[in-house]
Parts: C-alpha cells; structure tokens; sequence
C-alpha cells in the first residue's frame, strides 16, 4: 500500500545561507518561522590557508550524535550575491555547505539561488551543448568556442554535492532551464514574479490607468519576453491595456536598433499620452532598455517604467539608465546588493526595490509543504527619500503601542 508522508514540521527545516550575517538569508529563515539564528545553525569557517569548511554548531559535550545531527532534515542553502565574494566563491561555499549538510545526515538540501550563478554560460561550442528555440549557427557556436559549458557543470556539481532541489527566480534562459530540470531530475524551480510585480501595479501610483486599464501599456522589448508580458498582462486582468511588441537587432554587445516588431497588437502612434510599462527579465549595461525607452518616448508617452526582475548595478548601467527617457526603475531584490544607496547612486531618485523575501518565503513553503507563512504580505517596500514619490509613515501612539506588543516586529 502507497504511504504518504506527513507534512514537513517547521522544525524539520533548517535555513542557512552561504555567509552567516546574509540579511536575506535571514529574512527567509524569519519570514518561515525559525527563531534561531543562522549564525548559531553553522559556523562559516576559514583555514588560514584560505579553505573554506562549514560546520553546523553541535553540543560540543553530545557524543551520541556525532554525523547525525541533520538526520531528518532539510537544509535549505539560500545563495545570494554579495560585494565582499566573488560568485565564484559563493558558488564552491553552495557545494561544501550541501556536502555538509549530506555527510552530517540530512534528508535533502534545498539551493534557493534567486539569480541562477552561471546562467549566462548557457550554451557550449558544440551543437548539443545548450537547449535554444532557434537553430544554433555557426555563428552562434563560435561564441562559445574554447569556453566550458558552464551551467550545466554547475548543474551536475550542485548534484553530486548534494543538493537534491533548486529554487530560482525569472530565470531566462531555456538552455537553464533544460539542463537543471534534467540535472534535477523535475526538482527545478524557476518561480515568475507576475503576483508580485501585478500586486505593486495595482496598489501603488507609479502608473496612472483607469480601473479596465484604459490608459496603461504594457511592452515587451523583444520576442524573448513577449511569452513573460503576455503572462503579465492576463494576471492584471485590465481589458484594456494596450500591448506593444518591439524587435531589436543587435549589431555589437552595445549596438542596439529598437523598432516596432510587425506582430505587435499595438502601433507607436496609439500610445502617446499612455503610461507604459517595459518589462524584462534582467539588466546588465542598460543599453537595450534605453534605446527602447528613447524610441517610445517618441509615441509622446506619459510616463515609462522600466520593471526587471534582475537589477546588475554597474557603473556603466546606472550612467545610461540615469536617461530622462526612463522615468522610474522597478526592480527586485534578487540580487541584493541593489538595496545600498552608494550602489544605486544617482539612480536612487527613480529607482524602488521590492523585497522578495516573504514571497520566496511563501513559495518554499508550498513546495516543502510546510504550513503557511504567517505574513500576509507578498513584499516589503525599498525607496529612497530622494524619489520624488517616497511617503515618511507616520504612526500614530495606538499603532506605535500594538507594534511594540507584536514580537517580532514587522520587516522594515
């Protein structure tokens, strides 16, 4: 007779990042319920000659349990990138940390790595080597002559260490895709903010449109993102938003020509006095994003937003995206390094981050089959004061009282 096991206890998970002061790391662990902190689960140690051998924190006077400490459990390794490491480094801590966890007898090992490391080496030199929904030329092939093929490594190294699920999020890449849900055998988790980015649409006044969606735009920069918008604009059920397809060809890795893609539903001539918002899946240079918004601007739109889930905050794309023909970023915290002020530099006056801890929090739970998260909200809210939309909060001696009786207090 098929058994079927019990829901997972919130105790039978344990949350660990790959650096123990990992803010958001942290806020995953909180948001599902553990009350120690990462810092007392797993010492991060460091040799003096510079290897790196984790250790989960035992009673040092238990001799009944040694190697079985985790027996049982499901750790669950969040991966973040972060100013002091290199990913290459975070990416070897991943596999120690999952061995780790394996040699010292847990269950399973969860990577929740929201911006997928080596996702852009998703392709080899060899026909074969890479999904693709186009057939890969010789062209195609030569730039990825003499180079691994790095994802699918990592796919297989993350396995052989242990990981036994990956979770990520908006990841672009059909070739990743393919290969870490073959690698992982449907254990593959790539998660699609539509929830998140529909629910800030709705609530907040970075757009203006009227309650069908008379006077909002939706546009997908290229064909690649056309299937993502497509999603987007069903989930925000406004009948009549418009949508906007644009083709770009690119000439060189910064030499990008914008136009109107022949299957577009919408023409540039009836979007002028529209808010409209781009939505892709990640930024690096910015120089895709600001050529299209240039050529939209030029419809004479109301407004341009520029929504990705992936924010790389070079030096050269907060240069070009600092371009008046963006009005304001909306991003995610996938990549939290975005959260720092000095990071976002003069972008802070148009750029707001949802954090997507709680979210991610939500959707673990779902798939480990834990009991649901007690926070009811999908995000908290990262602005700068210098965006000219920014609201202090005021509270009130009532609200002030009820936050100091309700431990823990809210994320920030």
């Amino acid at each position: 007779m098929l058994t079927v096991a019990p829901p997972l206890l919130a105790g039978d998970v344990i949350v660990v990042g790959n650096s123990s002061d990992d803010p958001f790391a942290i806020d995953i662990a909180f948001a599902l319920g553990q009350s120690e902190d990462i810092a007392d689960l797993i010492s991060m140690k460091v040799f003096a000659n510079s290897e790196f051998c984790p250790r989960f924190i035992s009673d040092e006077n238990d001799l009944t349990e040694i190697g079985h400490q985790l027996e049982g459990k499901t750790i669950v390794i969040v991966s973040t990138s972060s100013l002091t490491m290199s990913r290459n480094s975070l990416a070897m801590r991943n596999l120690l940390i999952a061995r780790a966890s394996k040699d010292n007898g847990a269950a399973a090992v969860v990577l929740v790595e929201p911006d997928l490391f080596y996702s852009a080496q998703d392709r080899g030199p060899r026909h074969g080597q890479g999904t693709t929904h186009f057939d890969r030329d010789i062209k195609d092939l030569k730039k990825f002559d003499g180079q691994p093929f790095s994802s699918r490594l990592y796919a297989q190294m993350l396995r052989l260490a242990g990981v036994d699920r990956v979770v990520t999020v908006h990841n672009h890449s059909v070739a990743v895709q393919a290969e870490f849900t073959e690698v992982f055998e449907g254990r593959f988790h790539n998660l699609i903010p539509y929830d998140l980015y529909a629910d800030y649409l709705h609530n907040a006044n970075i757009v203006d449109f009227d309650s069908d969606g008379e006077g909002l735009v939706l546009c997908a920069p290229d064909k690649g993102a056309r299937e993502f918008v497509r999603e987007m604009y069903a989930v925000l059920a406004l009948p009549k938003a418009k949508f906007i397809l644009l083709d770009k060809q690119r000439n060189g890795e910064r030499d990008v020509e914008i136009s109107l893609d022949p299957e577009s539903d919408t023409s540039i001539d009836e979007v002028a006095g529209h808010d409209l918002v781009l939505f892709d899946d990640m930024v690096r240079t910015g120089s895709t994003v600001v050529k299209s918004c240039e050529f939209l601007k030029s419809a004479k739109l109301n407004r341009t937003v520029f929504a990705v889930s992936h924010f790389y905050a070079s030096s050269e794309g907060r240069e070009k995206m600092a371009n008046p023909a963006i009005d304001e970023i909306l991003t995610l915290n996938t990549l939290p390094t975005v959260l720092n002020r000095d990071v976002q530099g003069r972008l802070r006056k148009k750029l707001v981050v949802l954090k997507i801890e709680q979210w991610l929090a939500r959707n673990l739970a779902e798939i480990l089959e834990l009991p649901r998260t007690r926070h009811d909200s999908l995000y908290h809210i990262d602005m700068s004061s210098k965006n000219p939309r920014f609201k202090r909060k005021i509270w009130s001696n009532d609200q002030l009282s009820s936050l100091r009786d309700d431990v823990p207090l809210p994320f920030q």
